[in-house]
């Protein structure tokens, strides 16, 4: 029977993000096994100043909204000054979405690790690789909505095409992985359940020596193995008198959850194809104890005008009182919601789901409970729930 090699002690967490979801989907795992975590606007970290500490750093690059050399450039940027870290992480969306390839080359050429170890399964909401090959509840990517991404349309789930460099190892072949990385190199791993991630994890002997990239299947399995003892309490979160929760994906799931809130009768929703000050009227008069701001059903041709326009009912609607806590759809819509309100990020509580990060707001004037989620996360209740989480506060798990 083999014995695994005991975890190295592991403090010093840095997670390079291409959006503000995956950061916080990075670090809720650590903060979950006692690790303190802040989840960063890239704005409020100076890379030439940054360096390890203890917890968690995850820092939202914003790079999936730029061309690819400018977010290589970036990461390169970020992967060199947390390169002292005792783990380093550079999250992928577990989609392939984003500038994949380009930022995991940034990366390692940054961070000067000799080895990457890529594993994008994320077996809690669907999304396993077998043979290299990226499946979202059994279908190659390419071929689910993520294709028709308005940004990001996904064009392979063949991470060997991604990554030519790479190689593909199965499960079986993990025990390998100790000389493998020695040579170094970059390894793309299949897997398809918890499982087999955590046994992948528990192949690599020195963690220090490899650059992490994965989605949160990833990161919870190396925070299963790298567990604090004692554990850094996490920060109370208080309920909110007045929730507001603010949808700016138009991914099919999101939407399914937004028509499921809508449905209920203590819900009051506005539609953000409206001016700012005409929709902040419509919530206002609202007497509903929760209140909804959506973009339209329909796709409009210029989101981003929409995304700002979102982040100024939040900033009005924070500031005048009218709520006091808020839920954040959309990796886009949560960043412009965050820097309207002049927050550097959040101390991250816990993960209340899967994809959903919950904290408070870091850097900002209140102290308010948010949460994150991204857009193609959850089934059609999630929203529902995560209104309810909002109200109730109390304990994190």
């Amino acid at each position: 029977m083999r014995r695994e090699p005991p975890a190295e002690a592991v403090t010093g967490i840095a997670v390079l993000a291409d959006d503000l979801t995956s950061a916080g989907d990075g670090a809720a795992p650590f903060r979950r096994t006692g690790h303190r975590a802040e989840v960063l606007l890239s704005g409020a970290v100076e890379p030439d100043d940054a360096a390890a500490e203890d917890g968690v750093v995850a820092v939202d690059l914003g790079s999936r909204l730029l061309d690819e050399a400018t977010a290589g450039a970036l990461t390169a940027r970020f992967a060199a000054a947390f390169a002292g870290s005792d783990l380093l992480i550079k999250t992928v969306d577990s989609t392939l979405r984003g500038h994949v390839a380009a930022e995991i080359r940034a990366a390692q050429a940054g961070s000067g690790r000799r080895a990457v170890v890529v594993a994008p399964a994320f077996p809690a909401e669907g999304r396993t690789t077998v043979g290299g090959i990226q499946h979202v509840h059994g279908v190659p990517v390419h071929q689910t909505d993520f294709a028709r991404d308005p940004a990001h349309p996904v064009r392979t789930a063949d991470l060997a095409r991604l990554l030519p460099e790479a190689e593909v190892l199965e499960p079986e072949r993990f025990g390998k992985l100790p000389e493998l990385i020695d040579a170094g190199g970059v390894f793309v791993c299949s897997a398809a359940t918890d499982a087999e991630l955590g046994l992948l994890v528990s192949s690599v002997p020195r963690p220090g020596d490899v650059l992490w990239v994965g989605s949160p299947g990833l990161a919870a399995a190396l925070a299963g193995h790298h567990s604090r003892n004692p554990a850094t309490p996490p920060p109370d979160v208080p309920g909110a008198r007045r929730p507001l929760i603010v949808v700016g994906s138009a991914h099919p799931a999101t939407r399914r959850q937004l028509d499921r809130l809508r449905a209920r009768e203590d819900v009051g929703a506005a539609d953000a194809s409206a001016a700012p000050a005409e929709v902040l009227a419509a919530l206002r008069r609202s007497s509903a104890p929760v209140l909804v701001v959506h973009t339209p059903d329909a796709r409009r041709a210029d989101p981003g005008s929409l995304t700002g326009d979102l982040a100024v009912v939040v900033r009005e609607s924070v500031s005048d009182g009218l709520v006091d806590g808020l839920v954040l759809t959309g990796g886009a819509t949560a960043v412009a919601a965050l820097e309207a309100l002049g927050a550097a990020g959040l101390e991250l509580a816990d993960e209340p789901e899967a994809g959903v990060a919950r904290g408070l707001l870091l850097g900002g004037p209140l102290r308010i409970p948010v949460l994150i989620k991204a857009g193609g996360f959850g089934d059609d209740g999630t929203l529902d729930r995560l209104r309810r989480l909002l109200v109730e506060g109390g304990p994190t798990r």
